[in-house]
């Protein structure tokens, strides 16, 4: 991968108030930066919420986007993960078009093959819900590709560091 397509996640640790959301998002428009992925969440302090970027650059592009981040008075706490010290999923639901019998016993094959969890099933469609690294839940798309994929939702790369840190 080039440097300039590297991609960094960066957690950051941000006071639980209105509108930081909006000023996270707004700084990156502002500049011209792409977030690849975001999540936010409750963190395991009160008051405190978690946010996990994904975001594409060189080191210049990441070293401007952790500046600007800084000068929010909401943000705490920004750290950047590395891949071999730590751990990364995201979730998929994905809506597969089924349109025989052979057809569903095949999806629920690929499902169980890849430890996924069927959680709704019609006459003509099933979901699924794969959890995993980014590279097995675009496996897992492209395996029932043929089916039809009807609907498709990702919540982005969620990650936290190994050990006690």
């Amino acid at each position: 991968m080039s440097e300039e397509n590297e991609t960094h996640i960066l957690v950051t640790l941000v006071e639980d108030r209105p509108g930081v959301m909006q000023r996270v998002s707004g700084l990156f428009r502002k500049r011209n930066f792409n977030i690849d992925s975001i999540t936010v969440g409750h963190s395991e302090k009160p008051g405190i919420s978690r946010i996990t970027l994904m975001v594409a650059g060189d080191e210049h592009v990441l070293e401007q986007v952790i500046k600007q981040l800084n000068k929010l008075i909401e943000v705490i706490k920004i750290t950047e993960l590395e891949d071999e010290n730590s751990v990364q999923r995201e979730l998929a639901l994905i809506k597969i078009k089924v349109k025989n019998e052979a057809a569903r016993a095949d999806i629920v094959q690929y499902t169980n093959i890849f430890r996924g969890r069927i959680v709704d099933v019609r006459k003509d469609s099933m979901i699924v819900e794969i959890t995993g690294d980014r590279a097995k839940l675009d496996a897992f798309i492209e395996s029932v590709e043929s089916f039809g994929v009807i609907e498709l939702a990702k919540t982005g790369v969620t990650a936290m560091t190994r050990g006690a840190k």
